[in-house]
């Protein structure tokens, strides 16, 4: 397993560092192996997410080695009856001594590649022999069951493993799934097909430190996808989904706990499923407010980000997130930020500002709030004006703001 892990890491940093590397992993299988090492010992059936052992690779380790197994198929075509009869029972990983599944690749190499020796090769009785037709027929005896033995090594051995081991495959597993994960429809699709997001949700709360960081990075990922790709959000995160409640759940647990290295991957992950939540899921919109009014710039700047999401005009439903917004105290925040935060903060509050407005411009709260002269001093700042989108929106705010206002304003003073 360790050599597993291993080589799920190499596969994060191949898929990260070269996109082009992900859709010949997704080809090999490679997101099932994954996420059977995420499922092992974290939800039930983890047996499901293990690959068939006929024409298929067994593990992570298996893919390495793939080739020169299938280069010794060709000499094994008499053992297949054997194989049909042994094939119901796996061996224990170290059953009888075999030489491990290394072992055999090095044999393999130093059979094809035989060593001269000064004088003939004699076996104990003297018998002249060639040492390449003894390396190979040891090779051809031990093929058969040291493929089951690797099989077993997908489940027997791996419960043999040591807690730490087992905890660095699944972050390993986790962070090659979140780099495999960047925008890439096809595999945020395999992901969330098997039971993922069910792990995803019981790693946030129970795993280690690294195991719970990989798994709210490889969720943002995959939300963020599922944000751009309305087929993906559709079946993948229907509100009615366990899997989708229980991830919801456990990330909205994070950002109201605010004080953990998950909580920003999680309120980006939540932002990214604004379009799935109905109007009555109003639960998360307050934990996000009050972010709002939050001593790092970094955290306030993505509850706004966040937050903008429900409250944008692409939201079918931006008005009741809107008024929910301004019920949970978003605009005395919001107002702090616009006036007195850090330039990487003002820009997404104001935006968040003028999406409440323009939507809920008849809001008595808005009013006493004075959001109006807020807009009116921020449409004469130069970040504003270099950014053309947060102009035109700004102005449409505060039409609106300035019509209903004027109206209504003996009612709100």
């Amino acid at each position: 397993m360790k050599v597993q892990a291993v080589a799920a890491w190499a596969v994060s940093e191949l898929a990260g560092n070269n996109p082009n590397c992900q859709d010949l992993f997704a080809q090999h299988n490679i997101i099932r192996l994954l996420v059977g090492h995420l499922a092992f010992e974290t939800v039930q059936e983890h047996s499901k997410y293990t690959i068939a052992t006929t024409n298929k690779a067994t593990s992570i380790h298996a893919l390495v080695i793939a080739s020169n197994k299938s280069n010794a198929n060709s000499n094994n075509k008499g053992n297949e009856d054997e194989d049909k009869q042994s094939s119901d029972q796996i061996p224990h990983p170290m059953g009888n001594q075999n030489p491990n599944q290394m072992h055999n690749v090095v044999t393999h190499t130093m059979a094809m590649n035989p060593r001269p020796h000064n004088g003939q090769n004699h076996t104990k009785t003297g018998v002249t022999h060639n040492p390449y037709h003894h390396n190979h027929n040891n090779h051809k005896q031990n093929h058969h069951q040291n493929h089951l033995s690797l099989s077993g090594t997908s489940i027997k051995g791996r419960e043999l493993e040591d807690p730490e081991t087992k905890a660095n495959m699944k972050a390993m597993s986790a962070r090659a799934l979140w780099q495999l994960a960047k925008g890439n429809s096809p595999i945020c699709r395999s992901i969330t097909e098997s039971r993922a997001l069910l792990c995803f949700a019981v790693l946030l709360e129970k795993g280690p430190e690294d195991v719970q960081y990989n798994s709210a990075m490889a969720l943002m990922e995959i939300t963020a996808v599922a944000e751009q790709d309305t087929d993906l959000r559709r079946s993948a995160f229907k509100p009615n989904s366990p899997a989708c409640k229980a991830v919801v759940d456990q990330m909205l647990k994070i950002i109201e706990k605010a004080d953990t290295d998950l909580l920003i991957p999680c309120m980006k992950a939540v932002g990214n499923l604004a379009r799935t939540f109905r109007a009555t899921e109003t639960r998360m919109i307050a934990p996000l407010v009050s972010l709002l009014d939050e001593r790092e710039a970094e955290v306030s700047r993505e509850a706004s980000i966040a937050l903008s999401k429900f409250a944008c005009s692409d939201n079918f439903l931006h008005l009741d997130h809107s008024k929910a917004i301004i019920e949970a105290g978003g605009a005395k925040h919001l107002i702090q930020l616009v006036y007195f935060g850090e330039q990487i903060v003002q820009n997404p509050s104001l935006r968040l500002l003028c999406y409440i407005a323009l939507h809920v411009p008849d809001s008595e709260e808005l009013a006493q709030a004075e959001v109006l002269t807020v807009l009116e001093w921020a449409s004469k700042q130069s970040w504003v004006v270099q950014d053309e989108s947060l102009g035109t929106l700004l102005q449409d705010a505060k039409s609106r703001l300035e019509l209903y206002q004027s109206r209504g304003s003996k009612g709100f003073h």
